[in-house]
């Protein structure tokens, strides 16, 4: 198929994965998360969180923005995610 970047495709995947991350853009689909609340909501340390949401950002998964003193991550496109879901609910 002409216009599919396999690599990026593969990328998105592989990113996703990782079940820490996977939980991090299921508790995104819910809304924008700051680091604080998503070290509550998965029981992992800031900078695992850190780490994996600089992966996630890296792969165009994930964006964030600056409130404050915090750092607020949200879904870049979370119609992709709920599509890529409905997929695995059907099974």
């Amino acid at each position: 198929m002409e216009g599919i970047n396999v690599k990026k495709i593969s990328e998105f995947f592989k990113t996703l994965g990782h079940p820490v991350r996977l939980t991090i853009v299921l508790k995104l689909l819910d809304g924008k998360k700051c680091v604080s609340n998503l070290e509550e909501l998965i029981k992992a340390r800031q900078p695992n969180i850190s780490q994996h949401l600089r992966l996630l950002k890296l792969n165009e998964i994930v964006d964030w923005k600056q409130e404050g003193k915090m750092r607020c991550y949200f879904l870049k496109n979370p119609q992709v995610v709920k599509e890529i879901l409905k997929l695995f609910k059907r099974r």
